[in-house]
């Protein structure tokens, strides 16, 4: 159900994520760097259980019901969305426990989130394609596909241009750069 490309987009991001860590960004403290909005910023816990609501948990259930429903395409077309999350996630995790700077902890959800939108595209076009065509299943499925595709394509393009570019990518180039001049005066 994922592709080729999917697993080595996994394997080359993990990769870079090593080689820009030495290069690009290294880490300029021996102790870990806190997170760009705290530890316990109730609003932004409140946004990733949303979104691990949208962008996981439900469509892991849309892909279960599909098996037992025999909705092979639907299931194909989520499938990519639902490894790429949970491979960012896996990835995230790598690096706030790998001592990795902040700048290349941003890298993993701005590349993945980047990579996702064109997945999420896809996965919106085969449920449109299956209302287009003889669907012998059940209506309420497509209804369903459909809308999860669409939140989740409206989800995570917001997530990428309206939290992850405007706002926490500055935010945290501006830390690492402050620290970077302390550590170099």
């Amino acid at each position: 159900m994922v592709s080729i490309e999917d697993f080595s987009f996994v394997l080359f991001s993990f990769f870079y994520m090593l080689f820009i860590s030495k290069v690009a960004f290294p880490s300029l403290s021996p102790t870990p760097e806190p997170p760009v909005f705290g530890h316990n910023n109730k609003i932004l816990s409140l946004y990733v259980s949303l979104a691990a609501l949208v962008g996981l948990f439900l469509p892991i259930a849309y892909i279960f019901e599909g098996i037992l429903t025999g909705d092979k395409e639907g299931i194909k077309a989520a499938s990519p969305h639902v490894f790429l999350l949970g491979s960012q996630v896996f990835l995230e995790g790598v690096s706030v426990h790998g001592d990795f700077s902040l700048p290349v902890r941003v890298f993993v959800p701005v590349l993945y989130n980047s990579r996702r939108i064109f997945t999420l595209v896809e996965w919106l076009r085969t449920e449109i394609r299956k209302g287009d065509e003889d669907f012998g299943g059940i209506v309420r499925r497509l209804h369903v596909g459909r809308g999860l595709a669409i939140i989740n394509l409206v989800l995570w393009c917001y997530n990428l241009f309206g939290f992850l570019l405007p706002v926490y990518l500055p935010r945290a180039f501006k830390r690492y750069y402050s620290e970077h001049h302390k550590v170099k005066d």
